[in-house]
């Protein structure tokens, strides 16, 4: 068996104690955004699981839509992700 190498960390300890690993991050091919998936990527860059050039790419965000996530996430928590609230979070 072989182990793929990768640049970075496999897995990292987040604040709460839990661990995140690449395993845990959405498939690259990913379409239909769930705030839990959303939230995992903001997770994963804020962490340095994965650096925000390599979300960008992976999952082909704009800078926009990605700082828009994470500005949601830091304003309001994960709740703010998603799109039934998106009118009640929105900066006016």
């Amino acid at each position: 068996m072989y182990i793929k190498r990768v640049d970075g960390p496999r897995a990292v300890t987040l604040k709460d104690g839990s661990i995140l690993s690449l395993a845990d991050l959405p498939p690259a091919d990913t379409r239909r955004w769930v705030a839990s998936r959303k939230a995992i990527v903001i997770r994963a860059v804020e962490s340095g699981l994965l650096t925000r050039k390599a979300a960008l790419e992976r999952y082909d965000l704009s800078e926009e839509e990605f700082d828009f996530w994470q500005n949601a996430v830091t304003d309001h928590g994960i709740d703010a992700l998603k799109v039934t609230a998106l009118q009640k979070y929105r900066h006016s």
